[in-house]
């Protein structure tokens, strides 16, 4: 798989019905099992039990959340027999939920990789990261109405980041 890091990544991973903008789950076993069904009716896990003990195996490690409110869940090693396709998800709770961010703050973003290979789970989560610091698309994310919202509010922050380099841009919906 040829990735560019000037290239946008997310069109080819994640589309609205991807994403849930009104999770109701109020803990990290309810998060963690919405969104794997959530990836079970893509069509792409092969075996959504040993998905969903992989994330809490990577879990028990140590938390996925980060400062800012997301959480960027992933199996600890990726698996090419895990998945049939590579693919993102988005959840977002309706109430923010302690997920173990080292700023001791709740989580209300949860983004799920599902990568077949190791190089572009990696360019992903970095892009993702990147996304996060560089525009205010976690705020616009919280705020957007809706799931094609939320796309679109994904899909612009790249091209924002894209066009300026990692300089500061704005993301507006």
């Amino acid at each position: 798989c040829a990735l560019s890091s000037a290239a946008p990544l997310l069109p080819r991973l994640i589309r609205p019905e991807q994403i849930d903008a009104a999770m109701t789950a109020k803990t990290k076993a309810a998060v963690l099992h919405d969104l794997v069904s959530m990836a079970k009716r893509t069509g792409w896990v092969c075996d959504p039990q040993e998905l969903t003990a992989s994330l809490q195996a990577r879990e028990a490690l140590c938390s996925t959340a980060v400062p800012g409110g997301v959480a960027f869940l992933h199996p600890r090693s990726q698996d090419p027999y895990r998945f049939t396709a590579s693919f993102l998800l988005l959840g977002r709770t309706l109430c923010p939920i302690h997920y173990g961010a080292p700023d001791g703050l709740p989580t209300q973003l949860f983004f799920l990789l599902g990568c077949q290979e190791d190089r572009l789970h990696l360019h992903t989560l970095a892009r993702l990261c990147l996304l996060a610091q560089k525009t205010d698309l976690l705020e616009q994310l919280r705020t957007a109405p809706d799931s094609s919202a939320m796309h679109a509010c994904l899909l612009g922050a790249e091209q924002t980041v894209l066009q300026k380099g990692s300089g500061k841009g704005s993301v507006r919906c």
